[in-house]
């Protein structure tokens, strides 16, 4: 590519594939590296949903992106959501696998229920430990390492005696699952931080997050918009990524090489013009970075 970083490996870029631009993806078929969907839409033995995700993994790569797993639960794992998940793997074969490191399974009334929410998890031993055992359980179902999102958080939880990148890097050596960071999930974070009276800079935050991972422990990048109102900041998915967040986006590439990019938009879809111009522009920052290969 033109202006490219000489030798440099090529950094794979996808968009989150959501219904609006089903039909029209599978028409045009525009240059990306890979899709992502979110699991939980396409479970179930067959239908519709199910036949057009077939269509599209016969064109590109797929990756499965879960919201549902809840693997910090210390209520533990559902059997039914991890055997759907399982035969969806095997069917689609897909790229990656991933969910959240949050917990949205808990006891109540006799039973169990779940939240229906990624609700995050104090950074101690006794989370990383139900995290890495559910996690675990996982991985040798699917016979694959999963990728782990850090949250957007809008609480600050008690009981932490570590920082999240920290917590992250001691879930990968432990497990061997991959992290996938959604560098705005960061950002939004530092900026509720400061509203919250952190004394840090935000971006200046961003980047030592980055700078505490191990680049092999991370898979995947996420990029995606969020909303700024008067009293807190919501990663909304709703928006084109800002200009801070592709900022911080490069600086993940500089330090963790040609891993996949991701570029999500879940509300307030765009044409899906506007969502590969998007993904035009993760593509073109990450070849002019002077990246690890």
């Amino acid at each position: 590519m033109d202006g490219a970083t000489p030798g440099a490996a090529p950094r794979p870029v996808g968009i989150g594939w959501r219904h609006p631009h089903y039909a029209e993806l599978l028409a045009a078929r525009p240059a990306l590296d890979f899709l992502e969907v979110h699991s939980e839409n396409f479970f179930g033995a067959g239908g519709a949903a199910l036949a057009v995700l077939e269509q599209a993994r016969r064109a590109y790569p797929v990756s499965l992106h879960g919201v549902g797993l809840a693997l910090g639960s210390a209520a533990g794992i559902d059997a039914w959501h991890l055997e759907q998940l399982a035969r969806l793997v095997q069917r689609i074969d897909p790229l990656l696998v991933s969910d959240h490191a949050c917990f949205a399974r808990a006891p109540w009334n006799g039973g169990i229920v779940h939240a229906a929410d990624l609700l995050p998890i104090p950074f101690n031993t006794e989370a990383l430990d139900v995290l890495a055992a559910n996690v675990q359980r996982v991985q040798d179902r699917l016979r694959r390492p999963l990728l782990l999102e850090n949250l957007s958080a809008y609480v600050t939880l008690a009981g932490s005696d570590r920082g999240e990148p920290e917590f992250l890097a001691a879930l990968a050596r432990r497990t061997g699952c991959k992290l996938l960071v959604d560098v705005n999930n960061i950002y939004v974070n530092a900026l509720n931080a400061r509203r919250a009276g952190d004394a840090a800079e935000p971006l200046d935050a961003c980047r030592r997050w980055l700078d505490a991972l191990p680049p092999p422990a991370v898979g995947e990048l996420h990029v995606a918009g969020h909303c700024v109102l008067p009293d807190i900041v919501i990663d909304d998915h709703g928006s084109g990524v800002c200009d801070a967040v592709w900022s911080l986006h490069a600086h993940a590439i500089g330090r963790f090489g040609a891993v996949p990019t991701l570029v999500e938009w879940d509300t307030g879809i765009p044409a899906l013009g506007v969502l590969l111009a998007e993904a035009e522009h993760a593509r073109s920052a990450a070849q002019h970075t002077g990246a690890p290969a």
